[in-house]
């Protein structure tokens, strides 16, 4: 009995290692024991998520969502520590004779390395190996820290850029439409490059470290996700609306974009067509694309299509990344922009970004901003009504 639970005690801390060091030191994508942490991150993140219930605002909303991260890698560590504690309180039982026993001399060995003894007779092999494991775990966790926050402040960085390019929250048909108010177009095919590149980097951090997708914007209107999906949909219209004088920086930047929300819906285990039928059907509808058009006709943005001839192209390219950007930005509890699906922890409608007015240095009243709230209302409770049937009026 002794050996069977030295041996399952053994095997408790030898995954949990292994487990440790696939998370913290090997970068690639979760897989075996490394998923394990994504059922960490889940959990955590529904937590908050009933949380934020409590928020009748979706900054509030934001402001409760915040700490999942960080929260998420205490959780991590705490797991660990008592996948360990078990484990060699399991191999302490051989000595102690019982595993409360074990577990008080565990326990103390891991925090104090070894060095204060409770609970029952003394096995120094085993209290030294748990304090020296417990050591190197929190030494390369602190060591994992700074790369994620390397991490996040090169993705942030693009998405704070895109604040004046693409209004707040992003939106793809804004984005095109203030860079042709402003004279700015020229500037798209640095734009799409730097995305692309942009969407290179975060495909390899996000899917190495799942935890970086639930740190979220320092702005509640700012989103990493949203910024991408709007920097995707300003280029696949142009692509469609313009074929002709479209950067070819526009193809890449979508190619690479959608490969990114592919690998990410790929790393927490969802089905992922990776290669869809062009005229499948998505979610946006024709009348929405049609209006964004004549939104963008109005400011004079050039068009070598109508909006009927452009919509296959356009569906052929949104096709690629809509259905998993439209379930990671509802799993993220995105800000709700145009063009993003709904939210199932947000029930209202999406909300455009404000377009600053044109003023000139002589003149005008001051500049107000205003947002529309985007209110959680609370649930209306379904009662039953005996004798009536679903179809009855009364």
């Amino acid at each position: 009995m002794n050996v069977l639970s030295f041996v399952a005690g053994l095997a408790l801390v030898l995954v949990t290692v292994v487990s440790v060091l696939f998370i913290l030191v090997l970068p690639r994508r979760p897989t075996g024991l490394e998923r394990l942490s994504l059922v960490v991150n889940r959990v955590v993140r529904l937590a908050f998520v009933a949380l934020s219930r409590l928020a009748k605002t979706y900054e509030g909303k934001d402001a409760i969502l915040a700490p999942t991260a960080p929260v998420a890698l205490l959780v991590q560590l705490l797991f660990w520590a008592g996948s360990l504690v078990v484990g060699f309180a399991l191999m302490l039982v051989a000595t102690t004779h019982s595993f409360g026993q074990g577990l008080s001399q565990a326990l103390t060995a891991l925090f104090t390395v070894g060095t204060i003894h409770v609970g029952g007779p003394a096995n120094v092999g085993v209290d030294i190996a748990a304090g020296a494991t417990w050591v190197v775990i929190v030494a390369l966790q602190i060591a994992y820290l700074p790369s994620l926050y390397n991490s996040f402040s090169r993705r942030e960085g693009l998405v704070t850029m895109l604040e004046s390019r693409a209004g707040s929250p992003a939106w793809g048909p804004e984005l095109l439409a203030r860079h042709q108010l402003v004279g700015i177009t020229d500037t798209l095919p640095d734009l799409y490059a730097s995305w692309e590149e942009w969407s290179s980097e975060v495909t390899e951090s996000h899917t190495t470290y799942p935890v970086l997708l639930l740190f979220r914007s320092p702005e509640p209107w700012l989103s990493w996700m949203i910024g991408l999906l709007a920097v995707l949909d300003a280029g696949a219209m142009q692509m469609a609306l313009s074929p002709a004088s479209a950067p070819s920086q526009a193809r890449l930047c979508l190619r690479m974009g959608f490969t990114l929300f592919n690998r990410i819906g790929a790393s927490l285990g969802w089905a992922v067509d990776l290669d869809p039928n062009p005229e499948g059907p998505i979610v946006l509808t024709y009348e929405e694309f049609e209006s964004a058009v004549e939104r963008l006709r109005s400011v004079g943005f050039p068009m070598e299509r109508s909006a009927q001839e452009a919509w296959p192209d356009f569906r052929g390219w949104r096709v690629n990344y809509e259905s998993v950007s439209y379930r990671l930005a509802d799993q993220l509890t995105a800000p709700p922009a145009p063009w993003s699906g709904t939210r199932r922890h947000l029930r209202a409608g999406a909300v455009e970004p404000i377009r600053p007015p044109h003023r000139s240095p002589s003149g005008a009243s001051k500049y107000q901003s205003s947002r529309p709230e985007v209110v959680n209302p609370p649930r209306e409770r379904k009662t039953r009504r005996r004798g009536l049937n679903k179809g009855d009026g009364s």
